[in-house]
């Protein structure tokens, strides 16, 4: 029996230990996954038994509390992305109640606390906890000067450009707003909004987004605004930060005066005095969960006179007076028909479970991931069995476990292939890579279409009147096998025209919008190709540094030379590593795409990139190395800004380098420089120079 099978009141003080250990290795990776990356391993409430067995530990051992416990810390520590932010007053996190004598015990506790009498009322704000990423906008004399990721608590990220794309927060606030005044909330986004988003992901080619939380919190930590601003997000208020003077004596009061000021809340807050009337709140809120257009988790509860919040003060990492009633996760039971193994773009194969159809959280369940081939035998999924459904996020079914009791021996375990379930191609696994692909290639039909959906994608070609169905119409009927072909099938009118659906009109429409297409930018030409690991930004990346598609194939193919020019150039540009340096190399490389490309050459204008700088921009046609933290910029911003100056910037000094700006802790960036007699500038030097 391991450690953490082990009842806390029977762990010897030795066992104790080695569990304390444990619990904040993986609460901080867990951590490290949901703030930093985006992208958690595991669900609320597996979180949420991480940090219950970690307080009930401490509560029984309190000898043995850790230096670095996680009942002391919030978040996790913010990446390299950002300018850090302090917060004036710390962004708590909060308790967690999941029955109702623990809500019952919170308010006990607060009476307790305050020493009041049997008579006195303690009313209650009861709101949605919204699942989406928590910011703080700080105005100061009525404007917008700064916005901030929670971060760590203490500390968080600039993400002032990206919040002012949100159309839910003002510019400016009324005249009698005080002087300072911080606003926190939760930007989320919209269950709608959700799935019309990874719809395009998924037609571009790129990885779609777990949950709404996850595109919420990606789309918010994006470096370029832009993309930001394309994303649909929303803003829920709930709190106040620093404030130089109050705008009320308590929450109500307070959410109220910012609603008028055009700040949404959420409309399903209420306030209340009894125990029972916020549980029947909490209730009520619960049966809306599966028709609200936004996820929530569960709902909080606050203490209502601020007067007493500051009375209450703080414990550990969160606040007395406030407490998180999170939600039981939606699970139901069902069986797994089949198991089916869907062939993607780059050839991943992945496997599908069919489901017999079973409401889970009001929504109607007939497929779920399984992720990979490693997934499907840790949880010795099997063909016929009885399996428990969670919807992750409350949106992407996922196969929990399986209900071994019910099996009757006609389970067999599940043979993944190793060949191509489409095209017999071998399927192969790379030593460092969970998922499995199909060798295949273009010979592959599923893996051909896939790319063929990509190159017509929305941020590809955007053929208009062009889409998915289109392409697998096309390509079963031998119409369209290659991309080159699309662009032939203006000389195919009358073929058209002979189709049933099609008549001249439609085909007309066709043939202008693949005409309207036939110029292409080079950074979008690079995306519509489908290089693995080459999305949208490293596309604009490519395209800017070689600025010519001739200049890119040739750098390409002598870059297959590891120890050539060609491969430390192409590596060093900034946001381009060695692993998709690799799949460039392997694309551009591959016979078969060299014809590709000298066919849609023969077809197609493909335009030169041209950088948009001004004549005697100073560090047009400059490279530029951007090193160690700066004060007055995030390295994003300073990196667009040069770019838009007509510099390029690299990830590593070389002898080709202009110049390397340097901020604090630079460290070993800043000393090759030195030694190869580079121009090193401050931050304030930069700025200067631009100026």
């Amino acid at each position: 029996m391991t450690n953490r099978s082990i009842p806390v009141d029977v762990l010897t003080e030795e066992q104790a230990i080695e569990e304390l250990e444990r619990l904040a290795s993986e609460i901080s990776h867990h951590d490290r996954r949901y703030h930093q990356q985006d992208d958690p391993e595991i669900s609320d409430a597996d979180y949420d038994a991480l940090r219950r067995r970690n307080d009930a530990l401490e509560a029984c051992f309190p000898q043995l509390k850790r230096l670095d416990s996680p009942s002391d810390k919030v978040g996790a520590a913010i990446s390299s992305g950002f300018q850090k932010v302090s917060h004036a007053r710390p962004m708590l996190s909060l308790a967690n109640a999941f029955a109702d004598d623990d809500v019952r015990d919170f308010v006990i506790r607060i009476r307790r606390f305050l020493g009041l009498d049997a008579d006195e009322t303690v009313d209650i704000v009861a709101e949605p906890k919204i699942d989406g990423l928590s910011a703080s906008l700080r105005y100061e004399n009525g404007k917008l000067m700064l916005g901030a990721t929670r971060g760590d608590g203490a500390v968080g990220e600039d993400i002032t450009r990206n919040l002012r794309t949100i159309k839910d927060i003002p510019e400016t606030l009324p005249l009698d707003a005080p002087a300072v005044m911080e606003i926190r909330g939760e930007v989320y986004m919209g269950k709608e909004d959700f799935f019309a988003l990874n719809n395009r992901q998924e037609a571009a080619g790129e990885k779609p987004f777990a949950n709404p939380r996850n595109a919420a919190a990606g789309s918010l930590r994006q470096l370029n605004s832009a993309i930001t601003a394309e994303r649909p997000l929303r803003f829920f208020a709930y709190s106040a930060g620093e404030q130089s003077a109050s705008i009320g004596a308590t929450q109500w009061e307070f959410l109220q005066t910012i609603k008028s000021w055009g700040i949404p809340i959420s409309p399903l807050t209420e306030r209340s005095t009894s125990v029972d009337k916020i549980l029947a709140i909490y209730k009520n809120i619960g049966e809306k969960r599966a028709t609200l257009d936004y996820d929530i988790d569960g709902v909080v509860y606050k203490v209502d006179r601020l007067d007493f919040q500051d009375r209450l003060g703080m414990v550990s990492r969160a606040p007395r007076w406030a407490i998180a009633h999170k939600f039981p996760a939606e699970q139901a039971e069902t069986i797994l028909e089949k198991i089916d193994i869907q062939v993607g773009r780059t050839g991943a194969l992945t496997p599908v479970a069919h489901l017999a159809p079973i409401t889970v959280g009001g929504v109607v369940v007939s497929r779920a991931t399984l992720h990979n081939e490693d997934e499907i035998a840790r949880k010795d999924v099997r063909e016929g069995d009885h399996v428990i459904i969670q919807r992750a996020g409350d949106v992407i079914p996922q196969v929990v476990r399986v209900v071994t009791e019910n099996r009757n021996g006609d389970q067999r375990p599940f043979s993944f292939p190793t060949e191509c379930p489409e095209c017999g191609s071998a399927a192969t696994r790379a030593e460092d890579e969970a998922v499995r692909r199909c060798s295949g290639g273009l010979v592959c039909p599923a893996q051909a279409v896939e790319r063929l959906k990509h190159f017509v994608s929305r941020n590809a070609f955007d053929i208009e009147g062009f889409g998915a169905k289109h392409i697998e119409t096309f390509y079963a009927e031998k119409l369209v096998t290659t991309p080159a072909d699309i662009f032939r099938l203006t000389h195919k009118s009358d073929e058209l025209e002979q189709r049933d659906g099609w008549g001249k009109q439609s085909v007309a429409k066709l043939v202008a919008g693949i005409e309207e297409k036939r110029s292409i930018s080079l950074d979008r030409f690079i995306y519509a190709l489908g290089i693995r690991q080459v999305g949208q930004a490293t596309a604009k990346l490519l395209a800017r540094h070689y600025s010519s598609l001739t200049n890119l194939r040739g750098a390409a193919l002598e870059a297959g030379d590891p120890n050539s020019s060609a491969y430390e150039d192409l590596v060093n540009i900034d946001g381009v590593g060695p692993s998709v340096v690799d799949d460039v190399v392997a694309f551009f490389s591959d016979a078969q795409n060299r014809v590709l490309l000298d066919d849609l050459e023969s077809v197609l204008g493909i335009e030169d990139f041209t950088a948009q700088a001004t004549i005697d921009s100073p560090v047009a046609g400059r490279i530029v190395v951007f090193t160690g933290s700066l004060e007055k910029m995030s390295r994003g911003e300073a990196k667009a800004r040069a770019e838009s100056l007509g510099a390029k910037v690299t990830g590593s000094v070389s002898k080709k380098t202009d110049f390397v700006v340097v901020g604090a802790d630079a460290g070993s960036k800043a000393k090759k420089a030195e030694a190869l007699g580079i121009t090193v500038l401050t931050e304030d030097d930069w700025l200067a120079l631009l100026n």
